[in-house]
């Protein structure tokens, strides 16, 4: 008990040093550590178990020539989950929340539905890589590191109770976890630098295996669930009071955005830099997350199968428990009363340890769920854009005519995108 009050005294804290900051009387390193957490927590889905897949195969097969599509994916997934975290700040409500509110029912419904499948999709990819992850570690079959990750993943979750804080410090160690990793990659790999500096600003598409690869790439990085929790994770973490805090936390949570999302992009392209240095040159056929795994030995070394390894399962466990979190999210947010929470963390779990335990292969699994995850994008995406400029919702932070455009534009990209990979995964 004395250990449950102490975690929810650190969430208390936090909270006081925050709202100092926004009344003026706070400054420093101390002040600005306060207003971390929503955005790193909602860029775990941006180093999960699918990009892991998708930059894999990038690099194997064009080296570095796809790495400016991990960079123009991360500018659009910047604008979008800032546009989310404001609507959470300014209306203190999240966006499955606001859906139920302004839109008809029969809509609601629909998107409700929609909304679970894309939860359920998520858990799918991130649940196998976390299950990958102790079946390589410790040689057991996939479906026993299922349940493995299963039960990490409901321990993470358990820190929730104890404070926001905690979840927050927990999620962030995971993501330094990875991002070591692939900083140790790299020195073990012998990278192209100057070919690594032109493949991140000279958009290039060779044929038709690349442009799908891109399309990929972007769907496995802008994700539905980020979109919905990143509103849920600011609506009451630091409730502004006036007109004037809320402008200031704006202004913090766009810089927490930029930084949050600049790692997790640093990240992806440190991935495809990885396989483009270790398979490109002879292993171009890699392709799934288990060969380059076993891959690396031979070619990098024990000590960069190993740094894989750890970075994997970091990735596979603190995105599973993100996606659970949203799934969670989603669900109380459409329908408007408290669901057990056990109850909403097994339905977004269960369909995971279905299609494990009907055999279904690992590579497969990860590939339709990202396709289910690209048809069900538009979904928030659009919520988003449609309640951003009503100004009865947004009072004065209603997005501006140039903020609409580009976000519009942009949305009209990935979605296009999005159409053209669903279409070749169906064929």
């Amino acid at each position: 008990m004395m250990e449950a009050a102490n975690e929810l005294s650190l969430s208390a804290r936090t909270v006081e040093v925050a709202h100092q900051v926004l009344s003026g009387r706070g400054r420093g390193l101390r002040g600005h550590l306060a207003f971390v957490g929503p955005a790193v927590v909602a860029s775990v889905a941006y180093v999960d178990p699918g990009n892991v897949a998708t930059n894999i195969q990038a690099g194997a097969r064009y080296g570095y020539n796809l790495l400016w599509v991990v960079l123009f994916a991360n500018v659009i997934a910047m604008l979008f989950q800032a546009m989310s975290a404001k609507m959470g700040i300014v209306t203190g409500r999240n966006l499955a929340e606001l859906c139920r509110d302004h839109f008809p029912r029969p809509v609601v419904m629909a998107m409700w539905g929609a909304s679970e499948i894309a939860a359920m999709a998520t858990d799918i990819a991130e649940f196998i890589g976390a299950a990958l992850g102790f079946s390589l570690l410790f040689e057991i079959p996939l479906f026993v590191g299922m349940v493995a990750a299963g039960i990490v993943v409901f321990g993470i979750l358990l820190f929730e109770k104890q404070g926001f804080r905690q979840l927050e410090i927990v999620i962030g160690a995971m993501i330094a976890a990875i991002a070591v990793s692939y900083v140790l990659e790299l020195i073990i790999a012998k990278v192209d630098w100057s070919s690594a500096a032109m493949g991140a600003v000279t958009p290039r598409i060779e044929d038709s295996s690349a442009l799908l690869l891109a399309v990929g790439m972007i769907g496995a990085t802008v994700m539905p669930h980020a979109i919905f929790l990143h509103s849920g994770l600011t609506q009451q973490r630091v409730p502004a009071r006036t007109e004037q805090e809320k402008s200031k936390l704006l202004r913090i949570s766009n810089r927490e955005v930029i930084v949050a999302l600049s790692v997790a992009g640093l990240v992806n392209v440190a991935m495809v830099m990885m396989a483009a240095a270790a398979f490109h040159p002879g292993a171009a056929d890699v392709a799934e997350i288990e060969t380059a795994y076993r891959t690396l030995t031979p070619l990098l070394g024990k000590g960069a199968a190993a740094l894989f390894l750890v970075s994997l399962l970091a990735s596979g466990l603190s995105s599973a428990a993100v996606g659970t979190m949203a799934g969670q999210m989603i669900m109380q947010g459409f329908v408007g009363f408290r669901i057990p929470i056990w109850l909403r963390r097994l339905a977004t779990m269960i369909p995971s340890f279905i299609v494990i335990g009907l055999g279904v292969k690992a590579i497969d699994a990860l590939v339709w769920s990202q396709v289910a995850l690209s048809v069900l994008l538009p979904i928030p995406m659009v919520a988003l854009l449609v309640l951003a400029r009503r100004r009865d919702l947004m009072g004065s932070f209603v997005n501006s005519k140039g903020n609409q455009i580009i976000a519009t534009l942009s949305a009209l990209i990935v979605l296009g995108l999005n159409v053209v990979l669903v279409v070749q995964a169906l064929s």
